[in-house]
């Protein structure tokens, strides 16, 4: 089947082509706009991009709205995650932002969450969340991912690395993606056909 990304980030188009094969996931076309991500949790905003792209394009679309929470900060960034640090922030100062706000000796305790939504054109609609537990290093390590990765240690691996440090097949084993993915072809059997 082939999906159109309800996003315009090389990153989750490189991380959610993978896991969604065999079906083939399409970089959302030029000129298309996705609606502001003013929802109150990931699941609204995911769902509202994979609305916005179906519709725009008639095609099946998928939408993925993620991002971290930090249990020092009562769940904060949360949905603002990209936008911790500023609403034009990088991903560089959004984790200093959060390496600022969680003090190395407190609550570090962190995890990723992904709402995974699929919306076909005639108005059926799948929404699933993918969660990674893991605890924050002030000590960022690795080249790989993105985001907060080079920060987030998580516990499915008890050897202190981060994601940044782990392969991609060891990082979609474990990610909020990987199993969001992976719960969205379990629950739609059309789709992983």
């Amino acid at each position: 089947m082939r999906l159109v990304l309800a996003s315009r980030s090389p990153h989750k188009l490189r991380e959610l082509g993978p896991l969604l094969e065999p079906n083939e996931l399409v970089p959302l076309p030029d000129g298309i706009e996705l609606p502001p991500e003013d929802g109150a949790t990931f699941e609204e905003n995911a769902l509202g991009k994979a609305r916005a792209v179906a519709a725009a394009t008639g095609e099946t679309a998928v939408a993925d709205d993620s991002g971290i929470e930090a249990a020092a900060l009562g769940g904060a960034p949360g949905i603002r995650s990209a936008r911790f640090a500023g609403e034009d922030a990088t991903d560089e100062q959004n984790l200093e932002k959060l390496l600022r706000d969680v003090p190395p000796g407190g609550d570090t305790r962190v995890a990723y969450v992904c709402a995974l939504a699929m919306v076909h054109p005639g108005g059926a609609e799948t929404v699933v969340e993918g969660r990674c537990e893991g605890s924050l290093t002030h000590e960022p390590r690795g080249s790989g991912g993105f985001g907060y990765d080079p920060a987030f240690v998580p516990d499915d691996y008890g050897d202190g690395r981060t994601m940044a440090e782990l392969d991609a097949g060891e990082k979609h084993a474990i990610s909020h993606r990987g199993r969001a993915a992976r719960a969205l072809m379990e629950l739609s059997p059309e789709f992983s056909s």
